[in-house]
C-alpha cells in the first residue's frame, strides 16, 4: 500500500466515524441523510450484503488483476468517484481533493452540475481525464452551453441524471435549512463553532459555491433567492426527447443515470447511448423504492451484451465492489465512502481511501480464485 495508506482507519466504519466528529451537524446530516425515513438508504447497502460469493480454493490460480477498461480507457480498479453535491460544503475543497486523488489514482472522477469546483478546475486537476454529470436545465441554451464546456475541457463521458425528477423530501436538510451558505441560525453556528478544522478550512477555501453554474447564476441573490433560482434552472424528468437532443449533440460516451428496469433500459439502447447506471441517488429519492443491486442481474443478463451496465447507490467497502460485479455490474461507483475519506483526513483522505478499496477487493478475489474483474458473476452464488 502507499503511503496515503492510514493504518488508524483501515476501514469506511473508522472513516466514517472520524467524519462524524469533524464535521458540523449540518454538514453530517447532509451526507449521511436520505429521503422520509431513509429506509431505501439503509436498503441499498443491506441488499448488497446478502449477496454471497463462491471461493474456488483447489483451483490454479496464477494471481488477480483489478485493471478493468470502460470505453476504450483502462482504469486500474473498477470502482469510481460517484457525482456529489455541494462536496465543499461538507468539507473544504473536497471537490478537489477527490478530483485530483481519483487522477492519481486512475480511477474516474464524475463531477455534478451542482459541484463546488467548475468544470475548468476539474479539468485541470485530471489533464481532461474526468466524468461530468449534467442536471438537466429547462433552457436547451444554458444546457447547450455546459456542454460545450465539458467538451471544451477534455471531458469524454457525460452522464445524464434520470433518478432526480422531482426535489426530494429530506427531513433533516429541511429542518437545517440547508442552502449555500448554509443558513446562518444560532443551531448552525453553534456547530461551526464546535469544529474549528471545517471552519478554518472554510475561511481558506472562501464560501461553496455552484462554481459551474456561477456565470448563469445573477449577482447579489440572498439564499432564499439562490435556492428559487436553481428549482426554476433545471427540469429534474428526463424525457427520450431530451436524451436525443443530447445524443445528436455529444459525440463522446454518453450514460444515463438511474435506469433500475427493463423498459428504460431497453429505451436507453433503443436511443443509442453507451451505458447506463443502475442507481436511485443513494437512497436519496425514493424511499419506497428497490435497491440498486436487486436488478442487476436481470438486467446484465437481458442487456449486458448490448450496453456498459454499471452501479451507483450503497457500495461502501471494497467487498461490496465484489458483490456489484458479481452481480452482473461492469463498474462500480462510491459516493459517501470517499466523503467520509476526505471529511476525516483532508487532503489525504481520497489517496486513503482508494487505496484502502482496491485492497479489500484485491483480497477478495485473491480469496475466492478470481484472476480478473470480469470473471466475478462466475463466483456468484444464485439463489
Amino acid at each position: 500500500m502507499n503511503d496515503a495508506f492510514n493504518s488508524d482507519y483501515p476501514s469506511i466504519e473508522h472513516l466514517r466515524e472520524k467524519a462524524r466528529k469533524r464535521m458540523p451537524g449540518f454538514a453530517n446530516d447532509y451526507l449521511e441523510g436520505g429521503c422520509f425515513s431513509e429506509i431505501n438508504l439503509q436498503r441499498n447497502t443491506a441488499d448488497i450484503r446478502d449477496v454471497q460469493l463462491r471461493p474456488f480454493y483447489l483451483r490454479d490460480y496464477a494471481g488477480s488483476d483489478l485493471k478493468t477498461t470502460l470505453f476504450g480507457k483502462t482504469y486500474d480498479a473498477p470502482f469510481g468517484v460517484s457525482p456529489i453535491g455541494l462536496q465543499g460544503l461538507m468539507w473544504p475543497r473536497s471537490t478537489e481533493i477527490l478530483a485530483k486523488s481519483a487522477f492519481e489514482e486512475n480511477i474516474p472522477f464524475t463531477l455534478s452540475t451542482v459541484g463546488t469546483a467548475s468544470i475548468e478546475t476539474v479539468s485541470e486537476l485530471t489533464e481532461g481525464n474526468f466524468w461530468f454529470q449534467l442536471y438537466h436545465p429547462v433552457e436547451d441554451d444554458l444546457r447547450d452551453k455546459l456542454l460545450d464546456r465539458a467538451e471544451a475541457a477534455g471531458c469524454k463521458t457525460l452522464v445524464i441524471l434520470a433518478d432526480t425528477p422531482t426535489f426530494a423530501y429530506r427531513p433533516k436538510e429541511i429542518r437545517n435549512g440547508l442552502s449555500i451558505p448554509p443558513r446562518m441560525s444560532l443551531r448552525n453556528i453553534l456547530q461551526m463553532t464546535a469544529h474549528p478544522a471545517w471552519s478554518f478550512g472554510q475561511l481558506g477555501a472562501g464560501i461553496p459555491e455552484f462554481k459551474t453554474m456561477k456565470p448563469y447564476i445573477p449577482k447579489g441573490l440572498n439564499m432564499k433567492h439562490l435556492g428559487l433560482f436553481m428549482n426554476k434552472t433545471f427540469s429534474g424528468r428526463l424525457t427520450v426527447d431530451k436524451i436525443k437532443a443530447i445524443r445528436d449533440r455529444w459525440k463522446g460516451n454518453l450514460v444515463v443515470k438511474g435506469v433500475v428496469t427493463d423498459e428504460d433500459a431497453a429505451k436507453v439502447i433503443e436511443l443509442g447511448l453507451d451505458g447506463i447506471i443502475a442507481s436511485n441517488h443513494g437512497g436519496r429519492q425514493l424511499d419506497s423504492g428497490q435497491s440498486t443491486i436487486k436488478p442487476m442481474t436481470q438486467l446484465a443478463k437481458t442487456y449486458g451484451d448490448k450496453i456498459t451496465i454499471m452501479l451507483d447507490s450503497g457500495v461502501r467497502s471494497g467487498p461490496d465492489v465484489a458483490c456489484a460485479l458479481a452481480s452482473g455490474a461492469k463498474f462500480a461507483f462510491l459516493g459517501r465512502s470517499f466523503m467520509y475519506g476526505v471529511c476525516a483526513l483532508g487532503k489525504t483522505g481520497g489517496l486513503h481511501t482508494m487505496t484502502m478499496l482496491k485492497r479489500q477487493l484485491q483480497q477478495v478475489m485473491e480469496q475466492i480464485a478470481c484472476e480478473k474483474v470480469e470473471d466475478f458473476p462466475k463466483h456468484l452464488i444464485e439463489e
